[in-house]
């Protein structure tokens, strides 16, 4: 689910001491986008001529963006892909990227806004009573954890469902204990909307296949990057395995007995599959995969004290697993280029991160730089913004008892500049 050179000028250090978690029972002002049009029932075959130009000019721009020159390693070439992007997850900045802002179905990985959405509003011990109620609306053929009508769950079980089985049946519950989806929508669309991700427009919660529902390969990265803020989206969405609580039923001598089930989550960068491994220093995100979107996915990774975090939508080639594949050699090339390449463009902090007066500087960095004081938001301007168009001890997720530090003080965006993945990655970087 990664200490590089970093620009550093107005960069306040929070770092938080490491602690193991208890295994789980079971486990100027930054210039703000216009939005773009309404998004049409169906994308194009191809990128538009304009798109978003949020986090830099270049971003908007057709075909492959990255800055070569020597001593850059070169990009794959067999990358199929309809969009991509790698970015430093820490400075923000865009390493290259590929139809950065092509507004594409999400499928499933729309589940990082659902959950950097709604996971502040539960606590992870509250219990809820499925009715038949909070099931209704889900499109045929979702993808299901196995939610029963007339059992209880805690919250916990639920994000459990969300992020390993990229359970639809746990977004609606979520979203029915959240007073339905049309308000979970709304919300949804309001926290994109601060966050500056503009490509982006919610039909569905669960990322299921809608008219008009969007995002793109920056939007995700921006979702996956606040997610990561919050300890619990860090522990779910780099969870291996767990147990899930089955259905009540009578056991031979008539006494009601309920009895958990495992559940793998289907990231296969995270989880391993027969014609490919777990991904070196991998530490989440979300995949998806629906017909209109095919497969999508973001990952954010770790290697020698880099962070990274990869998005890839929609791969053309029809190979099993052909989207963690192509994430993969994306982020061995964003290992070897960090450090070497200059960006192309940067993440933007959300709208509440800019410090109003700053004198086109934004973020609460006190150097000459305009720097945020760490990896949650560039605190520079963006160059131009407009839109055109329980778990098991060993595999649970982040035993850091700190966690990753977020302050929004001041209307400054203030993250720990180290973030703190799991000891499982690290005993993973560190074999040969």
């Amino acid at each position: 689910m990664s200490a590089p050179q970093k620009k550093t000028a107005g960069r306040s250090l929070l770092v938080t001491s490491a602690a193991a978690l208890s295994s789980l029972a079971l486990t100027a002002p930054v210039a703000l986008a216009a939005p773009g049009p309404s998004p049409s029932a169906s994308p194009s075959a191809t990128p538009p001529a304009r798109m978003s130009t949020v986090g830099g000019t270049r971003l908007g721009l057709t075909g492959t963006q990255v800055n070569l020159a020597s001593g850059v390693p070169v990009l794959p070439k067999d990358l199929t892909a309809r969009s991509w992007i790698v970015t430093d997850a820490e400075s923000g900045d865009v390493l290259a990227a590929h139809n950065a802002h092509w507004r594409l179905p999400p499928a499933s990985t729309m589940k990082m806004l659902f959950a950097d959405t709604l996971l502040p509003k539960f606590a992870k011990t509250e219990k809820h009573k499925v009715v038949p109620s909070d099931l209704a609306g889900m499109g045929a053929g979702s993808s299901l954890v196995g939610i029963k009508e007339g059992e209880t769950y805690t919250v916990h079980d639920l994000w459990l469902g969300v992020f390993l089985r990229s359970g639809n049946d746990a977004v609606h519950v979520l979203s029915a204990m959240n007073k339905g989806v049309p308000k979970t929508v709304t919300e949804m669309n309001e926290h994109a909307e601060e966050l500056q991700a503009l490509d982006t427009h919610v039909v569905s919660p669960d990322g299921y296949d809608a008219p008009g529902q969007v995002s793109s390969a920056y939007d995700l990265t921006l979702f996956a990057r606040s997610g990561l803020q919050k300890k619990d989206f860090r522990e779910y969405c780099s969870t291996v395995t767990a147990k899930f609580p089955g259905e009540t039923k009578k056991n031979k001598k008539g006494k009601a007995v309920r009895k958990p089930f495992e559940i793998q989550n289907t990231n296969r960068l995270l989880s391993g599959d027969y014609d490919i491994s777990q991904y070196q220093g991998i530490a989440g995100v979300k995949n998806g995969n629906t017909t209109n979107a095919g497969a999508t996915f973001t990952g954010v990774a770790e290697r020698n004290g880099r962070v990274l975090l990869v998005t890839v939508m929609n791969p053309s080639k029809e190979e099993h697993n052909e989207v963690y594949k192509e994430t993969a050699k994306l982020f061995d090339w964003g290992f070897k280029a960090a450090g070497k390449v200059q960006p192309v463009g940067e993440l933007v902090p959300p709208k509440g991160a800019a410090q109003p007066g700053t004198s086109g500087q934004a973020g609460g960095g006190s150097g000459g730089s305009g720097q945020s004081a760490g990896p949650g938001a560039s605190a520079k301007p963006v160059t131009s913004a407009t839109a055109d168009g329980g778990s098991r001890g060993m595999e649970t997720a982040f035993a850091i008892a700190g966690g990753l530090i977020v302050l929004l003080a001041g209307a400054a965006f203030l993250v720990n500049r180290r973030w703190p993945l799991p000891d499982l990655v690290r005993r993973r970087s560190s074999r040969p």
